[in-house]
């Protein structure tokens, strides 16, 4: 993980702001072909290369809509979250998720982050992003989502 992007305490001071960007990672074929076994997703768009190279309108297989989900949480240990005094970051859920374009596999992605929300919740604080993933080289990002999550700073002396 990254050097911590902020402190809890700075959370508020930090709404409505874009909290940075995480490298580009690859999204190849061996980690679409796991994702489709491990969510047991066997539709030939995704994981049978010669056939999508023939019948698809992308002419390659594509990288599931989930996956792309499911890599926030990579993509923000790579910037540095959860923020420095967080103690455990749960997954809250998601406000708002749109799959807003296709990704050949194969390609790079990123996210950019801006922080919409960071408020007192039961015992906690509730961090809420806005993640725009970009694919390297298009305009239109691919994935908007409103990501959800639950900080516990009464934990922060066992978590680091």
């Amino acid at each position: 993980m990254a050097k911590r992007l902020f402190h809890v305490d700075d959370g508020p001071k930090l709404i409505g702001t874009t909290l940075g960007h995480s490298p580009w990672v690859t999204l190849d074929q061996e980690h679409v072909t796991m994702f489709a076994n491990a969510t047991q997703d066997d539709d030939w768009g995704h994981i049978d290369v010669e056939r999508s190279k023939r019948e698809s309108p992308y002419g390659n297989t594509i990288v599931q809509g989930f996956l792309m989900m499911s890599m926030l949480i990579h993509l923000h240990h790579a910037i540095g979250l959860p923020p420095e005094g967080s103690g455990f970051a749960l997954n809250y859920g998601m406000d708002k998720v749109r799959f807003t374009d296709a990704v050949i596999t194969g390609s790079k992605v990123r996210v950019a982050v801006d922080l919409i929300r960071f408020e007192p919740k039961g015992n906690g604080i509730l961090m809420a992003t806005k993640d725009i993933m970009e694919v390297e080289g298009k305009e239109k990002p691919c994935m908007v989502a409103e990501w959800l999550t639950w900080l516990d700073p009464s934990t922060a002396h066992i978590m680091n």
